[in-house]
């Protein structure tokens, strides 16, 4: 197919910033790295959570269990997980 770029010559004018990837692109990247687009245009993790939580107390909380051992940090997960299914069970039965 000619005037086709392929992958490789795709990522190297990304990279140079010399083009950029249509928004269709950037969201088939985004679910196929599990990752926001936010955070694959800005870069790093902590804008892009910036970015999508408005709850700064709800941030500082993160970030401090971001801090916790491993076993504390699923712990934590575990007790979001547990409530958030709890919270959508109780939407299913209304």
């Amino acid at each position: 197919m000619a005037g086709r770029r392929n992958s490789a010559e795709n990522l190297t004018l990304w990279r140079t910033n010399k083009s950029s990837p249509s928004a269709d692109v950037l969201h088939r990247l985004a679910a196929a790295l599990d990752a926001t687009t936010d955070f694959l245009m800005k870069g790093t993790e902590d804008e892009a959570v910036a970015a999508q939580l408005t709850d700064k107390e709800l941030l500082k909380q993160f970030k401090q269990v971001e801090l916790l051992n491993p076993e504390d940090k699923s712990l934590v997960k575990t007790f979001i997980d547990a409530f958030l299914t709890k919270r959508q069970l109780q939407q299913l039965a209304q």
